[in-house]
C-alpha cells in the first residue's frame, strides 16, 4: 500500500497561489487525489515548501571539520527549524552520507573554501596562492554540486585592514574554468575593494556583501549577481571589532562601519533589483536553526515580507535549480498554524515538518 499524506488548509504553492490541499504519495507531491480508497495521514495548517538556507555550513565548527555525529545534530537542528534545502557554502567535512538519509535536509555543496594563504579561518579552506587558483577551482567544481566558494577578501595583517585576496586576471580565469565545468561561483566578501573585479570577472553570487556601495550596486543589478546578506552573522561584527581593536584598529573601525550601514546596504541592493536570498552562515561560530531569524532581519532591512518569504522558499528554490511544490517533486513541506505571509515571525514556530512525505517533527 502506498504511503499517503494529506495536507489540508492553505497550501502556498506560490506567493499568490493558495490551494486547499496537497497530497504526498510515496514521498512525492501530487495535486490530484489518489484514486480509490485512501488511508492518509492528515496534517492541517498553512503549508510552505521546505525553507532554504542558502549559506549554511553543515560539518563545520569554529575549529574546522566535525565528525558525523555532530554534523547530524547540525542538520537535524536546521531541519526542525524548517530548513529542508541547504546550500552548504563551504565545508571541510565530507557530508555525502547525508544524501542517503531520507529524514535530513537536502544539501547542495560548494566544496571546500578556497582562500589565500593565511588569509582565512584556520582549518577551513584550501590555502593557496593565485597561480594555483584555477586548478583548485576546477577541483572543487568537480567535487561540488554546481557551486564553488572563494574567499574574496579577508584581514591583511600587513595593512591591518580588509583587503582583496586575488588578482583580477586569476579570478577571471578561475571563474571561466568553473563555468566551463558547469559550476557557479560565489565568494565571501565583507569589504568594498574586491567587488567590482569579482562581478566584472563573471561571478554568480556574493556572500555577506556588506561592502556594496552606490557605485557597485548598479553593476550587481545589471549583471544579475545575487547576494546572500547573512544579517544574523553581520550582527556579530561589533563583538569581532572589539576583540581585534587593540591589534588592528583600522580593521575594527571598518567592521563597525559595515555593520552600521548593513540594513541600508541590503535595502538599496533590493531596491536596485539585485537578487537577495536567505542565508544564515550557520556553522563555525554561529548556531544552526536561524533561518526564521534571517527572514525577519531582511524584513527589518526594508524588504517586503512576501519577498523576504520568497527569498527562502519559491524564488530561492528556483535560483538553486530545485523544485518547490511541483507535481512529482519530493514532498518537503513545513506547516504553520498561521499565515506566514502576514507575519514572517510565524516561521519560528513550525507546526509540522515533512521530509519526503513523512512527518519528522
Amino acid at each position: 500500500m502506498s504511503t499517503v499524506l494529506h495536507v489540508v488548509g492553505r497550501v502556498l504553492a506560490g506567493p499568490e497561489d493558495v490551494r486547499d490541499e496537497v497530497w504526498a504519495v510515496d514521498g512525492r507531491i501530487t495535486w490530484e487525489r489518489p484514486p480509490g480508497a485512501v488511508e492518509a495521514v492528515t496534517v492541517r495548517g498553512w503549508a510552505l515548501p521546505g525553507l532554504v538556507d542558502a549559506h549554511c555550513h553543515v560539518g563545520l565548527d569554529a575549529h574546522g571539520a566535525v565528525d558525523e555525529a555532530t554534523s547530524e545534530k547540525q542538520a537535524l537542528t536546521d531541519r526542525d527549524a524548517g530548513t529542508l534545502l541547504i546550500r552548504d557554502a563551504g565545508s571541510a567535512a565530507d557530508t555525502r552520507w547525508i544524501d542517503d538519509r531520507d529524514d535530513l535536509p537536502k544539501i547542495i555543496r560548494a566544496g571546500r573554501h578556497i582562500a589565500r594563504t593565511k588569509r582565512y579561518i584556520r582549518n577551513y579552506a584550501h590555502e593557496i596562492e593565485p597561480a594555483e587558483l584555477v586548478e583548485y577551482v576546477g577541483r572543487e567544481a568537480r567535487r561540488g554540486d554546481g557551486w564553488v566558494k572563494l574567499v574574496g577578501d579577508w584581514l591583511d595583517r600587513g595593512t591591518g585592514d580588509l583587503a582583496a585576496c586575488w588578482p583580477r586576471a586569476e579570478v577571471e580565469a578561475a571563474i571561466a574554468e568553473a563555468h566551463r565545468l558547469g559550476a557557479r561561483v560565489t565568494a565571501h566578501c565583507f569589504a568594498e575593494e574586491s567587488l567590482r573585479d569579482l562581478v566584472e570577472a563573471g561571478i554568480d553570487c556574493i556572500e555577506h556583501a556588506t561592502g556594496l556601495t552606490e557605485e557597485t550596486i548598479p553593476l550587481f543589478a545589471e549583471r544579475g549577481v545575487a547576494i546572500v546578506p547573512t544579517l544574523v552573522n553581520i550582527a556579530t561584527f561589533p563583538r569581532l571589532a572589539d576583540s581585534g581593536e587593540a591589534k588592528f584598529p583600522d580593521w575594527a573601525g571598518h567592521m563597525r562601519r559595515l555593520h552600521e550601514r548593513r540594513y541600508d546596504t541590503v535595502r538599496a541592493a533590493y531596491d536596485a533589483g539585485v537578487p537577495v536570498f536567505v542565508g544564515t552562515d550557520a556553522g563555525g561560530s554561529l548556531a544552526h536553526g536561524l533561518v526564521a531569524a534571517e527572514v525577519a532581519e531582511l524584513v527589518k532591512a526594508g524588504i517586503p515580507p512576501l519577498d523576504a518569504l520568497s527569498a527562502t522558499t519559491w524564488r530561492a528554490r528556483s535560483w538553486l535549480g530545485r523544485p518547490a511544490l511541483d507535481e512529482g517533486a519530493p514532498a518537503d513541506l513545513v506547516v504553520y498554524g498561521e499565515d506566514p505571509r502576514a507575519d514572517v515571525r510565524v516561521l519560528a514556530a513550525p507546526r509540522r515538518v515533512i521530509v519526503n512525505g513523512r512527518v519528522v517533527q
